[in-house]
């Protein structure tokens, strides 16, 4: 799996725990258990109030793949649908039908299978790109969701700070204990600030990234397949993938291309 957002949360906290310290605090000063359930709890609850039952129970896997997604470079993709049309050329389409059950691409492989079973192109590329507009329209959802709880996170730490001076104003005959009250009142704005910037909009922004880059792929297998069901010449279609990746991938894909042809 890409590492980038556990590795980018957890540095990150790592170095706010350690100004921490070295400002003479300790972490656990800051580790109040109601600030941060009212902070995440409550964010929580703002986003799901702002849209849809569905909205909140996909929250979950919404989290999941923010974290722990695989990113696999698209060169691999190209290579396999290259394959595909080396093989169709050679022994034509139906002879694909067979290799189908072996693809591991959910999307190339129902899109195979839609060409293999005789599919209109123009039909074929209607439906492929109706399902790349679903999975955009599905994946924006989660970004709401996140980026709202982000948005929502500062203020309502907002209120738990301002919840927590009320109780300090309730205990001015307590003069002793007024520092740590207002010190620990001030928490939830800290949380309320920490997990929008260095958790929620983060991930957000990396579901909205993944979704980018998954949009790419289907984009570029949808290109493969009508490519394959033209029959057209593997070269062709190896040369017109290419062009679709991004500079770097492209330039890597050509490298690659251009290793096996003098090997």
């Amino acid at each position: 799996m890409d590492i980038a957002s556990i590795v980018g949360i957890v540095v990150g906290m790592v170095i706010v725990f350690t100004v921490q310290i070295l400002e003479g605090g300790t972490p656990t000063s800051i580790l109040l258990l109601p600030a941060m359930l009212l902070v995440f709890g409550g964010s929580f609850c703002a986003a799901m109030a702002g849209g849809v039952l569905k909205d909140a129970k996909g929250f979950g896997l919404s989290l999941k793949k923010a974290l722990t997604a695989k990113v696999t470079p698209s060169t691999e993709l190209l290579d396999s649908v290259v394959k595909l049309a080396e093989r169709a050329r050679r022994e034509g389409l139906l002879a694909l039908e067979d290799a189908v059950k072996t693809v591991e691409h959910p999307f190339l492989k129902r899109g195979l299978q839609l060409a293999i079973d005789g599919t209109d192109p123009d039909e074929l590329h209607d439906i492929l790109h109706a399902e790349v507009t679903a999975k955009k329209k599905a994946d924006k959802t989660g970004v709401k969701f996140i980026e709202g709880m982000g948005g929502y996170a500062p203020t309502i730490g907002i209120i738990g700070t301002v919840m927590g001076l009320v109780h300090v104003l309730e205990n001015l005959d307590q003069p002793e204990t007024l520092g740590h009250s207002i010190a620990a009142a001030f928490v939830a704005t800290l949380w309320g600030v920490l997990s929008s910037n260095m958790m929620f909009l983060p991930l957000g922004a990396r579901l909205g990234r993944l979704s980018a880059i998954e949009a790419e792929e289907m984009e570029l297998v949808i290109d493969g397949v009508l490519a394959i069901q033209a029959g057209s010449n593997p070269r062709l279609v190896a040369q017109k993938l290419r062009s679709l990746l991004p500079p770097d991938e492209m330039k890597k894909a050509e490298a690659a291309a251009s290793t096996k042809k003098a090997a």
